[in-house]
């Protein structure tokens, strides 16, 4: 295994992952909600009375944070390997997973975690395992 030194960013993952556990804190602590992506967003498919706006402020600051980012430092190139029907396909399969799941990475593997959740201990063990095992098949059984 070799590491990409050009790319390595340590400091800003590290910052990343603070502001990630304070949103997911804060969320909590104000308004007793946990911060799952995929259940935020689920919610606005039948959302109850008063309950629209925050989660569509939440799903907004997804969208502005990056641009907001990028006035302030160089954007990332993303580096894609995979083509459209790969990724329409991964897509589906990671939808799948979270509602087969009850839950996505951030609410079992941030928020469900930090509470000591079992069910999220094995959802958590579920996608990272399955993830190791895909980037090992792909990578090195297929290629």
């Amino acid at each position: 295994m070799t590491i990409d030194w050009n790319n390595f960013t340590p400091w800003a993952s590290l910052a990343g992952g603070i502001l990630i556990g304070a949103a997911s804190a804060l969320l909590i602590l104000v308004s007793g909600r946990l911060l799952g992506v995929s259940g935020i967003l689920g919610g606005l498919l039948a959302p109850r009375r008063g309950d629209a706006g925050w989660r569509l402020a939440f799903l907004a600051g997804l969208v502005v944070a990056p641009a907001v980012w990028a006035l302030f430092a160089r954007p990332a190139v993303p580096r894609i390997e995979a083509g459209g029907t790969v990724l329409m396909i991964a897509g589906l399969l990671v939808g799948w997973g979270t509602r087969y799941g009850s839950g996505c990475t951030s609410g079992h593997g941030v928020c469900g975690l930090s509470r000591l959740s079992a069910r999220s201990l094995a959802a958590t063990l579920a996608f990272m395992g399955t993830g190791f095992a895909t980037v090992y098949l792909v990578r090195h059984l297929l290629a």
